[in-house]
């Protein structure tokens, strides 16, 4: 796919004066990993949606502490149980001055429906929207949603008229390489409007002075530089080039936190990187083993799981920068429970032993799948997983390239296991298991289970948390749902990451666990 830079949607945006670039707070952010795009229905990816919420808003969105407040919406009721009816914020405008109002709430819903994006998932539950008048919709719902408010915070507003306009009324259909308007423009209510996009290079975004709300900060400027090499993007930062680097390499910690004209910020981030196996094809892919797949049969799974040495990983590539894994959600997570996530420790005889149980006891070949711009040491942590399996006769072939390509392969199933890491944008441990492991069907459910997991009792879990709103019960669910994923191996958990960012001593930001870098909390002096 061939990327072109963002064509700037308003003329307007770029009669920033020299004076005013010159007298600007700008914030320089590198991280190692670009956008997919800039259609904010398209790809439910971290960088991307970290990125694209500066410039589109949701209904609701997250304060300080994570607290759900008040966004384009100021005010919802519960008419009854499955009919929410949501108070629209006047007075807003879209970047190119056209206002908000409850027809671009309609058009965007029924764009992110669409089943060639991945973003279903914020808009689980709900059956349609309708205008009651300009300023007021409603969402009526299938059944009572008890996380609605958190899942709508990505669901972000897109202009209906903008679209109509630029004939991008449908959203990317990325894994098929397609562009559209809006995957290369932005049109938004937000903080910043985002002026270009070169890929690979920069992202240059502006404050809206126009906004609804206030920043807490100052910064009038910001822009992302992705910068995939470790070297280079400490470099960046040392040399002053860069003032906030959120992909820090492990090794260079402690060096950096000794340096007094800088500062670390450390946090946990939810976000889990694991391994998923194919599980549903019948024959495997990339593979020497014809006519069958290993990865149906639990203990192939569980000897590949029981190979890894989860805390020589930690130790030698994470630099302890990681909690090794049992869930597929980490602290800081609804659901998460330290005593269950426990993995058992490596053990090279009992993973043979299963081998040779399920019928390989000479082990077979496969392929990894894996990203090299997008966690914390993706490529290293894939190798050392490499070298752990050639231990118990598995021979793999490892697949390393950049998020934008890897992910295309992933999502037409061109894999036979991959490596991803999943945040939770949500806090609710829903999220992951819906999206991850409950089967593949439409909608939400199973949009990012592109392993073929199908499991009647984690569907039926899944499907009953949905709707609960018995606290203590959902949480019953979501309790059985994680440890049958554990249990069954339905994925791999590898480790929770921990997520340090390095800044000059001059700049104040809130540290986020979603990694999310919001200018709007950020002071540069």
């Amino acid at each position: 796919m061939k990327l072109k830079p963002l064509i700037v949607a308003a003329a307007a945006v770029l009669t920033l004066t020299v004076a005013q670039v010159a007298s600007a707070q700008t914030l320089r952010w590198a991280a190692q990993n670009d956008i997919l795009t800039t259609d904010p229905h398209s790809q439910n990816h971290a960088t991307t949606n970290a990125i694209l919420m500066h410039a589109y808003e949701g209904l609701t969105r997250y304060n300080a502490t994570y607290q759900v407040e008040p966004a384009l919406a100021t005010k919802w009721t519960y008419i009854t149980p499955t009919q929410v009816r949501f108070e629209l914020r006047k007075g807003v405008k879209f970047h190119d001055g056209t206002p908000f109002t409850a027809d671009d709430v309609v058009f965007s819903f029924g764009r992110i429906k669409q089943p060639q994006g991945t973003m279903q998932i914020y808009v689980t539950g709900i059956n349609e929207i309708r205008k009651i008048d300009d300023h007021t919709v409603d969402m009526i719902l299938a059944a009572p949603n008890p996380i609605l408010l958190r899942n709508i915070i990505d669901f972000r507003i897109m202009s209906k008229a903008w679209a109509e306009k630029n004939r991008t009324t449908n959203t990317q259909n990325y894994k098929d390489r397609e562009e559209n308007f809006a995957s290369r423009n932005v049109m938004g209510t937000g903080a910043y409007r985002i002026l270009s996009w070169q890929p690979e290079q920069r992202i240059m975004m502006a404050r809206n002075d126009g906004w609804w709300d206030k920043p807490t900060g100052n910064v009038a400027q910001v822009v992302y530089t992705p910068i995939k090499a470790e070297a280079t993007r400490v470099a960046a930062l040392l040399s002053g080039d860069v003032d906030l680097l959120t992909d820090v390499p492990v090794q260079d910690i402690d060096r950096l936190r000794a340096d007094k004209r800088l500062k670390v910020v450390d946090g946990p981030e939810v976000r889990t990187i694991f391994l998923a196996p194919d599980m549903g094809s019948p024959e495997l892919k990339h593979s020497n083993i014809k006519g069958k797949n290993p990865f149906a049969d639990k203990r192939v799974r569980q000897a590949l799981s029981l190979a890894i040495d989860r805390e020589a990983i930690k130790k030698s590539i994470m630099r302890g920068l990681s909690v090794p894994a049992a869930l597929i959600v980490g602290p800081g997570v609804n659901g998460h429970d330290a005593a269950l996530d426990a993995p058992a420790k490596a053990d090279v005889a009992g993973a043979k032993k299963l081998l040779a149980d399920a019928g390989y006891p000479n082990g077979f070949e496969v392929r990894l799948n894996c990203p090299n711009n997008r966690y914390v040491n993706d490529e290293k942590i894939c190798q050392a997983v490499i070298a752990m399996w050639s231990r118990i006769g598995i021979k793999t072939n490892l697949a390393s390239e950049s998020m934008a390509t890897f992910i295309q392969k992933v999502q037409n199933f061109d894999s036979s296991i991959y490596l991803l890491g999943w945040g939770v944008a949500t806090y609710d441990a829903q999220y992951s298991l819906q999206s991850l492991v409950r089967t593949r069907t439409s909608g939400a459910d199973g949009n990012f289970n592109f392993s073929k997991v199908s499991d009647a009792t984690i569907d039926r879990l899944v499907d009953g948390m949905k709707t609960e709103t018995d606290v203590a019960k959902r949480n019953g669910m979501i309790r059985e749902a994680l440890v049958r994923t554990r249990d069954e191996m339905l994925v791999i958990p590898l480790h929770h990451q921990i997520r340090p960012w390095v800044m000059k001593s001059g700049v104040t930001t809130l540290h986020r666990s979603d990694d999310r870098p919001e200018a709007r909390f950020t002071t540069v002096r």
